[in-house]
């Protein structure tokens, strides 16, 4: 083998053995390795975007931050740790709650949450893993992937009902080719079938018209708009719960990474805790959305088996390149409702099945009342998107899920100790 830039080549560089995985530290040939990179951008793309577009944020600028930080993130976690840092989802319920106080104050809640974040991510880092043993035992870890997965399934239903006939069209055509496709193509079976199932949507006259005539419109090159934060307690205070989501989301990635590739990067939680909250703050501070790690791109990787942190590299130029592309941007938003359904049907149930992958490698055991109640609480919360209004601030399902597994799992446990002294 040899090894270019910092990557061992994997056996001939073309294919991917029976069995095998193509670890952080080695690539595939260029050709794939950048062919693999485009879909990680395509599969992060209307996720990452749709946070900025709900929450008005610029949509191109949130794109450079996120671009910028995958590669912060790449460099921290030293290449070790496949990931790309999106638009996280966390912010949409604050941010919009916050829209009438104006972008400046939205950007320094985002900005502190990401302060907040790393500064978890130091403690974290300074413990040692065993923090996060102690803290996210296999147990809790696979629930927290579990419903991060799961809790996207209406969102990937409700896009497919909204064009069934495409969404079939894309979904097939994903399993298609993935399951037959030869060699490269084989790799890139989500990249393929989204482009299948736009061309169909073209056909059939099922792209929004307002959209394609937007993107007539838009410009090839364009300078991104950065804006400046101001902080306010109160909407601060409003925002700060999401750092127990982004918590959570980073060592669920760590953890689901470690059970794809066979390798533990417990050592790595407090680095990507660190460079998730630089980033955050890194996109706060000038005019982007906050960033998490991002599971869509867990599920590109268990799809193609490959964790190459080269592909990353190229995900994350492709998206800062991109961010200067306003008629990119445009096209991106003409990707229809169905085609996105189609291809996250897949992805968000991968997802979830990582977690699985978690308690069955890790042999948690659900015959214990305290696993199998806790566990299944968390889980039905997150799944059935449980919302609740805590004061001025609404949380989702998968901060609920999350909170409830990481706060009543330790206190359950404690408790069935004690009883059985």
């Amino acid at each position: 083998m040899s090894r270019n830039f910092g990557w061992t080549l994997h056996g001939n560089g073309k294919t991917v053995g029976a069995g095998a995985v193509v670890a952080p530290d080695e690539r595939l040939s260029w050709p794939r390795t950048i062919g693999i990179g485009m879909q990680h951008v395509i599969a992060m793309f209307g996720a990452t975007l749709l946070v900025p577009t709900v929450t008005g944020f610029p949509v191109t600028t949130t794109l450079l931050f996120s671009g910028i930080g995958t590669a912060l993130f790449l460099v921290i976690t030293r290449g070790r740790i496949p990931s790309y840092l999106g638009s996280s989802f966390a912010f949409i319920a604050p941010l919009s709650a916050a829209q009438a106080d104006g972008p400046a104050a939205q950007l320094g809640a985002v900005m502190s949450v990401g302060i907040v974040l790393a500064a978890v991510g130091f403690i974290v880092k300074f413990a040692g893993g065993r923090v996060i043993e102690a803290v996210m035992p296999p147990v809790v870890t696979g629930a927290v992937v579990v419903l991060i997965g799961l809790n996207l399934a209406p969102a990937a239903t409700s896009s497919f009902e909204a064009q069934p006939l495409v969404a079939a069209v894309t979904l097939v055509a994903i399993l298609l080719v993935t399951v037959a496709g030869p060699g490269l193509l084989g790799r890139l079976g989500i990249l393929v079938g989204v482009v299948i199932g736009w061309v169909f949507a073209a056909v059939l006259g099922e792209i929004d018209q307002t959209r394609l005539d937007a993107l007539r419109g838009a410009s090839w090159i364009g300078v991104p708009e950065f804006r400046g934060p101001t902080f306010e307690l109160s909407v601060v205070l409003i925002a700060l719960p999401v750092v127990i989501v982004l918590i959570a989301e980073n060592v669920g990635h760590v953890k689901a990474v470690s059970a794809m590739t066979g390798k533990s990067l417990d050592d790595l939680a407090g680095d990507a805790l660190i460079a998730d909250g630089l980033a955050t703050t890194l996109a706060g501070a000038a005019g982007g959305s906050g960033t998490t790690t991002y599971a869509e791109n867990i599920g590109v990787m268990a799809a193609t088996r490959v964790y190459s942190t080269a592909a990353y590299w190229v995900a994350a130029a492709t998206a800062v390149i991109l961010a200067f592309s306003p008629k990119f941007g445009a096209l991106v938003f003409t990707v229809p409702s169905g085609v996105i359904g189609g291809a996250t049907l897949v992805l968000y149930g991968l997802i979830g099945l990582l977690g699985v992958r978690i308690w069955f490698d890790n042999k948690v055991d659900f015959t214990d009342p305290v696993n199998l109640m806790v566990v299944a609480a968390a889980l039905v919360a997150g799944i059935g998107d449980l919302t609740l209004t805590v004061g001025s601030v609404e949380l989702g399902g998968i901060a609920w899920g999350s909170v409830g597994i990481l706060v009543g799992y330790p206190i359950v446990r404690a408790l069935a100790r004690a009883r059985a002294a």
